[in-house]
């Protein structure tokens, strides 16, 4: 790899910072042997294969396979994040089409001819999955007269009884909900209904200096809550912007084994390199037994299932056999809603959305195939790949891990993933910050987003909008947002040289 020599001495002082920001030991077959999915012989070789590299003259083994087996080689285009995991079987990829047609489906509200489609709402954010995961891909916040589809807010209010206390602390509740509008606010409603209000957002400019460049002006956005249909919100209600994530990988993501993210969580910064990641731990929905959380901006929810049994109810008002109210998200103090028809029929089950469309939808959610790296041996997206190690974002954004061999679905037993996330809450600092706890997570903690597929945002939803929020224009704005624990990676990168930064981005894109 030929660098200028400027390029090269601004690489080697990011090396000696590197010494500083992270540890990046080689893992022993001793740190595996809590796999007890692997034998011996396995835990040696996992171990190996999960060294993080100091070769940045060539892609690493398998690198382009993002996914492993699972990877999808399709051509990139607006259906890159919506072909199923390309080592199904003939009768899963028939399952992934009907959990296909499922989630595109549009839903009506009660009574309705289409009683197989019925139930919408009463309040709602959208009438189907793909109107907020359009593409399969990211949501991103209205445009100025637009009403939000693929960004909405979550509200809550801080425990004031003991009760409250009590339900928080045995994880029965990860937040207190608004006693008028519940955990999520609702823009739409059926015909008869109000919608709980409307909300707008207005910026602020915040600029940022960079190296060698004009600095940059990042926009943070305000939100206005306005028109509100059933009285006031409580004073002390904290209101939290969240875009839809994409949906690719989940399956894997789910398999990913429970020690390797306890291995990588160290919530007092016990090493002393100024990461404190740390796990979430909620109830499984349906065991009541504690466990991990994974999915959500704010690792609230531990299965592909749960995430889609909480999407259908908040955001759809779909009763499920996971979340059986056929209100949705209405309030006790909303009593009309609740009092609306519903669309729940003996005849095919308990709840709107029975099994086997439940099954049907998580089945989909959990093979949505990773597409494949482009341009991985592009002499600047190796210089980007060695600033992303050198600067320390692997210390929250793992690259790699071996899945569990007794992960539920057969395609996703044993497979080499490159999803760069550990999974874990993380201190993003005060800019970032939504000053709402939610479960483990603080007001100011958020989890590692993975950032396969990032790169091919634009190509399937015509926009590069990112973080929770989606305040971030592009990806250096993404970066220049990070604080807290990632505050020295993003000052290095705000000190880079422009052709590292550059560099840097090349290598981002290119997951």
């Amino acid at each position: 790899m030929h660098t200028s020599s400027k390029t090269s001495a601004s690489l080697r002082c990011l090396t000696l910072l590197a010494a500083t920001l992270i540890s990046l030991p080689a893992q022993s077959a001793d740190d595996m042997s809590y796999r007890n999915d692997l034998t011996s012989k396995d835990q040696k070789r996992v171990a190996k294969v999960l060294e993080l590299t100091n070769d940045f003259s060539k892609p690493e083994p398998f690198e382009i396979m993002s996914a492993g087996a699972a990877t999808s080689t399709k051509r990139v285009n607006r259906d890159a994040f919506s072909h199923a995991s390309a080592n199904i079987t003939f009768e899963e990829e028939q399952n992934f089409k009907l959990g296909n047609g499922l989630f595109k489906k549009l839903w009506t509200s009660s009574p309705s001819s289409t009683q197989a489609s019925d139930g919408l709402g009463p309040l709602y954010n959208a009438r189907s999955c793909q109107a907020c995961h359009l593409k399969d891909g990211r949501g991103q916040p209205p445009k100025a007269g637009e009403t939000a589809v693929s960004l909405f807010l979550r509200l809550s209010v801080p425990p004031r009884t003991s009760d409250e206390k009590k339900l928080l602390e045995d994880k029965q509740l990860l937040v207190i909900p608004e006693p008028t509008y519940g955990t999520q606010f609702q823009t739409f409603a059926v015909v008869g209904q109000a919608a709980e209000g409307r909300f707008d957002i207005e910026h602020k400019a915040i600029e940022v200096p960079l190296n060698g460049e004009k600095p940059a002006v990042l926009q943070k956005p305000i939100y206005k809550i306005s028109d509100l249909a059933y009285g006031d919100m409580d004073p002390e209600v904290m209101i939290s912007p969240r875009v839809t994530p994409p949906m690719i990988g989940l399956g894997l993501l789910e398999a990913i084994y429970p020690g390797d993210l306890e291995a990588n969580a160290d919530p007092d910064d016990l090493d002393g390199d100024g990461i404190s990641g740390k796990i979430s731990r909620v109830r499984d929905h349906l065991t009541n037994e504690m466990t991990i959380g994974r999915f959500g901006w704010k690792a609230s929810n531990p299965t592909v299932r749960a995430q889609t049994a909480g999407a259908f109810s908040g955001d759809i008002g779909i009763s499920t056999p996971d979340k059986p109210d056929n209100w949705g998200d209405c309030t006790e103090r909303q009593a009309t809603c609740r009092s609306l028809p519903h669309g729940e029929q003996a005849h095919l089950g308990k709840s709107e959305a029975p099994d086997p469309i439940m099954e049907l939808v998580t089945f989909y959610a959990q093979n949505l195939a990773v597409p494949a790296r482009r341009n991985a041996d592009d002499s600047a997206v190796l210089k980007g790949k060695e600033i992303f190690y050198a600067v320390g974002c692997v210390s929250c954004h793992t690259p790699k891990y071996v899945t569990s061999r007794n992960a539920a679905t057969e395609a996703h037993r044993f497979q080499l993933i490159w999803p760069y996330s550990d999974l874990l809450l993380h201190d993003m600092g005060p800019d970032l910050a939504d000053d709402r706890p939610v479960g483990d997570a603080t007001g100011t903690e958020w989890r590692t987003p993975p950032l396969w597929g990032i790169g091919l945002t634009m190509a399937v939803n015509k926009h590069t909008r990112f973080l929770h929020d989606g305040r971030a224009r592009n990806l250096l704005e993404a970066i220049l947002w990070h604080g807290g624990e990632a505050l020295p990676a993003k000052n290095a990168v705000a000190n880079l040289e422009p052709e590292d930064r550059a560099a840097l981005i090349s290598f981002l894109e290119s997951l």
